[in-house]
């Protein structure tokens, strides 16, 4: 029987960036503030200490900071008339395991949503026709890029993100993103230092009459003080970023961002390697009444709460809410249901390898998100009216890294092995480059999550089934991309020009990106989302689901910067509107 604790003001499960976000806001307003993790604890100086986070072995092959599989699995199928099998090893895509999450391991891309992204369904009705987009399940967000720009500049500040405006209250300013949402001031931090790389590809842009600029990381170009008080160091371009801590300081992470001052306040308190089980719910089932979780020596206890706070990977979101019987399932069949409705992926697929001769790249200084930027075939900042798709993806060239077991280039024909191998890699390794454009992912009505029927997890619990294809739509829009590449690329006049192309079958065992999306979507209709405009439940009002399960779409742009938008915007309406008068922040 599991050991009732004493009631907190909010528990939250998961300490990662939202978990982190909300817990500072919340302990700020003076709440009594508790935070499940599941994961261990993790601390820069400790654990990600120089002497030994350079280990791409131990880091980025054998996946230390990751979830397993024998901690949470899933299963995954292509279409609900396959039957769905258990992913033996996280491959696609790779959760973040312990305190700061994938927060930890992510390349430090901090882009904001276009103003577009978040009224999908009624800016490409009212641009192309409902018949345009009838193979697409389209949903509006609730809510604005106007109303989140504010959030946007929080987590920007927050993590000292080094970039430069494009559009700065409505002034276009070159050699940023004039194609961006009108932003109030600036970037905290200058842009990073271009490698020799993307200094080639603008200029090859440039020639075309496209807009490239410097992407915004958060991977400080210079010392920083965030607003918390928490200093930060300035990048030094080790390629050590995308599944590694930063041992510099200069990555922003929960870590080197929030937890500095968080950990310091005697109104808050985390509890790790403790998984959280299910939510409890009041015999109404209108309110949560407290979570179980199971500590490492096997514990069950009971934790009452006021505010209950979903702060997981996003797809663990959706099961826990499918656990606790929140929300109406989804139905593929039927159309009907809100939890585990419109989940996405990011379509990958199209990219271009450049080799050229006597250019040395030196691909081994670089930072995750080191590289130079075009949106102008992104979401729908270009017309699609004669294109066969919508959707649109940035284009990118830079330098994340050359390390030395997962880096080694070759032309076409190569030997995988041997001597003529060997030699390939060393010829190449320093004279080569890659384009990559990374897409919209749009939801159609077959990809969803539910519960699978079958397999369960060490507690006994149905694992999450994940059923998704790349839509025949997204497919089109990657290989009209990877034309833009092959445009591109034959412009710079490498030695050898190689363009892949996307294809249908999504397969969980490569490597794709860890950015999944939706299955607990918000937006204006109870019937078509499963939070409101504030992420709240709609069927619980003290439960609210933070981070990207909350999107209705995918952008061509990584997750991280909306999703801490979304989370500082949650804090705002918890604090501002929820404490005065608890309840339903929007009516159903």
């Amino acid at each position: 029987m599991a050991k009732i604790l004493p009631r907190k003001d909010v528990v939250i499960m998961g300490l990662g960036w939202t978990g982190a976000i909300l817990a500072q806001e919340l302990t700020d307003a003076g709440l009594d503030v508790v935070a499940i993790e599941r994961g261990p604890w993790r601390d820069t100086a400790t654990d990600f200490n120089i002497g030994y986070m350079p280990d791409e072995l131990r880091f980025a092959v054998r996946k230390d900071l990751f979830l397993s599989p024998a901690q949470e699995a899933m299963t995954m199928r292509n279409s609900i008339s396959q039957t769905a099998m258990p992913m033996r090893d996280y491959g696609s895509f790779l959760p973040g395991n312990g305190v700061g999450g994938a927060g930890v391991h992510w390349n430090g891309f901090v882009w904001r949503f276009h103003p577009s992204d978040f009224a999908l369904k009624t800016q490409l009705t009212k641009r192309y026709g409902a018949r345009r987009v009838s193979e697409l399940q389209l949903e509006d967000w609730g809510v604005s890029y106007d109303e989140l720009e504010h959030c946007f500049d929080q987590f920007e500040y927050l993590t000292g993100t080094s970039g430069k405006a494009g559009n700065l209250n409505g002034q276009m300013i070159e050699g940023g993103n004039v194609l961006e949402g009108s932003r109030k001031r600036d970037y905290p931090t200058p842009p990073l230092k271009m490698p020799y790389a993307s200094t080639l590809f603008i200029e090859a842009a440039k020639n075309m009459g496209l807009h490239p600029f410097p992407a915004p990381a958060a991977n400080l170009s210079r010392p920083y003080v965030n607003p918390l008080g928490v200093s930060m160091g300035q990048c030094t371009y080790c390629g050590y970023c995308e599944r590694f801590g930063c041992a510099n300081y200069s990555k922003g992470t929960p870590q080197t961002t929030i937890l500095p001052v968080l950990m310091k306040k005697k109104n808050f308190e985390v509890r790790t390697e403790s998984e959280v089980l299910k939510i409890n719910l009041h015999p109404d089932g209108k309110t949560a009444r407290s979570v179980t979780y199971v500590d490492r020596a096997g514990q069950e206890y009971e934790q009452p709460g006021a505010i209950i706070l979903l702060c997981g990977y996003g797809l663990m979101n959706v099961r826990m809410m499918l656990l606790s019987g929140i929300g109406h399932p989804y139905d593929p069949a039927s159309g009907e249901g809100a939890v585990g409705r419109n989940y996405c992926y990011q379509t990958q697929g199209a990219g271009a390898r450049l080799i050229f001769e006597g250019k040395h790249f030196n691909p081994f200084i670089g930072t995750g998100a080191l590289s130079a930027t075009i949106d102008d075939f992104n979401g729908d900042a270009f017309d699609h009216s004669k294109l066969d798709f919508v959707g649109g993806a940035g284009i990118s060239c830079g330098s994340s890294n050359g390390r030395p077991i997962g880096y080694h280039p070759t032309p076409r024909g190569t030997p995988r092995w041997g001597s003529k191998w060997k030699k390939a890699v060393a010829e190449t390794y320093q004279n080569s480059l890659g384009i990559g454009a990374q897409g919209s992912s749009y939801p159609v009505r077959g990809n969803y999550l539910d519960l699978d029927p079958t397999y369960k997890d060490r507690f006994g619990r149905p694992l999450l089934r994940v059923t998704f294809d790349f839509p025949d739509n997204d497919i089109r829009m990657a290989n009209y991309m990877s034309d833009q590449l092959e445009k591109i690329g034959r412009s710079m006049n490498p030695k050898e020009l190689t363009v892949s192309r996307a294809s249908k079958g999504w397969n969980s065992v490569p490597y794709q990106t860890t950015h999944n999306t939706g299955g607990a979507t918000m937006g204006a209709n109870p019937k078509t989302s499963a939070i409101n405009r504030y992420s709240q439940s709609w069927d619980v009002s003290n439960l609210f689901v933070l981070g990207a399960s909350a999107f209705q779409n995918n952008a061509g742009k990584n997750p991280t910067g909306t999703v801490g938008a979304l989370a500082y915007w949650t804090a705002e309406a918890i604090r501002d509107r929820y404490l005065k008068k608890p309840g339903a922040l929007v009516p159903a």
